[in-house]
């Protein structure tokens, strides 16, 4: 394949994990702090890439993998809170102060804010959460992008 190929699937690629993310947002599984954190080195991912079909520089697949590795490290690390295996952000997890910013009222009312815990799996397929299916597929995209900045032409 091509580096504008290649490109073109990394981007692709990101794009339709957004899109995912989003159709699981529109069905009401509501996304975490992490899940967002997740999603913006996927946007930027979609912007080195267009980047790179107007300005070829190679260095910039560097940045595009670079963008999929941190999206997939933040999986990883988001899979591993999920499961209990380290301790996540306090300001979204069970064992933190995530509550502190709301007042009593906001507690009682019922159309008040949702709390949204990233310790808690909303989701799995094949025992794996959407954080760890983010971090499957991210770091596979990260090989396209790698694969884009060793081609040859």
């Amino acid at each position: 394949m091509s580096r504008r190929s290649l490109t073109l699937t990394a981007a692709a690629g990101s794009a339709a994990l957004l899109a995912g993310a989003y159709f699981f947002q529109w069905l009401g599984y509501a996304p975490c702090k992490m899940c967002y954190w997740q999603r913006w080195p996927h946007m930027a991912a979609i912007a080195i890439a267009v980047l790179v079909l107007l300005v070829p520089l190679p260095a910039l697949l560097w940045l595009g993998a670079a963008a999929l590795v941190l999206t997939g490290g933040i999986g990883v690390f988001h899979a591993g809170v999920e499961q209990g295996w380290w301790p996540g952000p306090a300001s979204c997890t069970q064992a933190g102060g995530g509550l502190s910013g709301l007042s009593g009222g906001d507690l009682l009312a019922l159309d008040g804010p949702v709390l949204i815990l990233c310790d808690q799996i909303s989701w799995s397929f094949m025992g794996l959460s959407m954080a760890a299916w983010n971090a499957v597929f991210s770091l596979l995209l990260a090989l396209v992008w790698l694969r884009a900045a060793r081609a040859q032409d």
